[in-house]
């Protein structure tokens, strides 16, 4: 029997969500660590950004037409839909405006960093693989939209952030 959503309370409705975000990065971590045991890490980034590079327009596209965000909405409109990602319910993320043309995303709280650092492992190196992610995200918003990234494992960054990644309108 299928469970009826509109009939659950606010507090059950954020239970669900946070279950299928946390199962989503488990089946992502999961596919990532079957690849990295039979071909290598190098083949395992190799086929995460490929996998970014396909998944992070969809769900930027289906977060659009869920929340009303429109094509070509400029920074506006990525700042909003960064906040609906699916792992926007499992870190904790910042945004700041520097000025009406750029602002700075930040990942203060990283589950899965969170969780290597807690069993003594080292940052995972995810900057190859954000760089795509980050990208292609904000491009199928607005292909105006240029990223950068500050700082992003392997790169050392702060005890504030585990990445940081600029966002600034082309001109």
């Amino acid at each position: 029997m299928a469970t009826n959503l509109e009939k659950l309370s606010r507090e059950e409705l954020i239970k669900i969500i946070d279950t299928y975000a946390k199962a989503w990065q488990a089946m992502d971590s999961c596919y990532f660590l079957a690849l990295e045991e039979k071909y290598g890490i190098d083949v395992a980034i190799e086929m995460d950004i490929e996998a970014w590079r396909r998944f992070s327009p969809i769900e930027a596209r289906r977060i659009m037409r869920e929340f009303d965000i429109p094509k070509d909405s400029g920074l506006e409109g990525l700042k909003k839909a960064l906040q609906y990602r699916v792992y926007a319910q499992l870190n904790k993320q910042s945004i700041e405006d520097v000025d009406e043309s750029r602002f700075i995303f930040r990942m203060e709280e990283c589950r899965i960093q969170v969780a290597r650092k807690r069993k003594g492992l080292a940052d995972f190196p995810c900057k190859q693989v954000g760089l795509v992610e980050y990208t292609e995200f904000a491009r199928a918003i607005d292909t105006r939209i240029l990223t950068r990234c500050i700082a992003c494992p392997p790169d050392p960054h702060p005890d504030e952030y585990w990445c940081a990644w600029e966002f600034t309108m082309e001109k």
